[in-house]
């Protein structure tokens, strides 16, 4: 995968194009439930290796607030949003009025809307990516853990089996100020997908 390390601008350009269709439509989705219109941006895209998915997000040994999930289909992979522990209190005041007293242990109820609030991020970004290849990607059923990064991945690979060896990372953020939730979003193709999404985008292997 070392020819997906020298992007050029313009394919990065493709990829930004992706991250910023997937928060149009995250926003729009979260907004319906709510009532209310949510912002949400796209300051970054990137490809990273999988043995630093963990540094993006504060360190192997950070807690976070994972959703996880297996994509199949043409281009199988697996699918992780992130949130610091800071940002999923902030998500859930902010989106569903739920108050965290405790960041170390969560209520089925706050487990629960943050499930959906997660289901409904990746599910948007997998969609635009699906629109955008004209490939078919569907998502299994989440699931969520509160861990270390680190093992987060590790239970991931258990689960899912053996990971691509690249991720297509976008951060979002959404609100505004004091209240700003930033997300990762972490799509890790199978080794055999990652040169069908490429080529569907018109993104050639250099």
């Amino acid at each position: 995968m070392e020819a997906f390390h020298s992007f050029a601008e313009f394919q990065m350009d493709v990829l930004r194009e992706v991250g910023n269709i997937g928060a149009g439509h995250a926003a729009t989705a979260l907004s319906k439930p709510l009532d209310k219109p949510v912002d949400m941006s796209v300051p970054k895209v990137r490809m990273v290796p999988f043995e630093e998915i963990a540094d993006s997000v504060g360190g192997a040994e950070q807690v976070v607030v994972a959703i996880f999930l297996r994509v199949e289909g043409e281009t199988p992979g697996n699918l992780f949003f992130i949130l610091t522990l800071d940002s999923a209190k902030k998500a859930l005041r902010n989106l569903v009025g739920i108050e965290v007293i405790d960041e170390e242990s969560y209520s089925e109820m706050e487990l629960s809307a943050l499930n959906e609030i997660g289901n409904i991020l990746a599910g948007s970004y997998l969609t635009s990516l699906a629109d955008f290849t004209m490939l078919n990607m569907s998502p299994t059923v989440p699931s969520l853990a509160i861990d270390m990064a680190g093992a987060v991945l590790s239970y991931g690979v258990l689960q899912f089996g053996q990971m691509g060896d690249q991720a297509l990372l976008i951060d979002t953020k959404f609100l505004d100020g004091n209240d700003e939730v930033e997300g990762h979003f972490f799509l890790i193709p199978d080794p055999e997908s990652f040169e069908k999404i490429f080529v569907a985008l018109g993104v050639q292997p250099l």
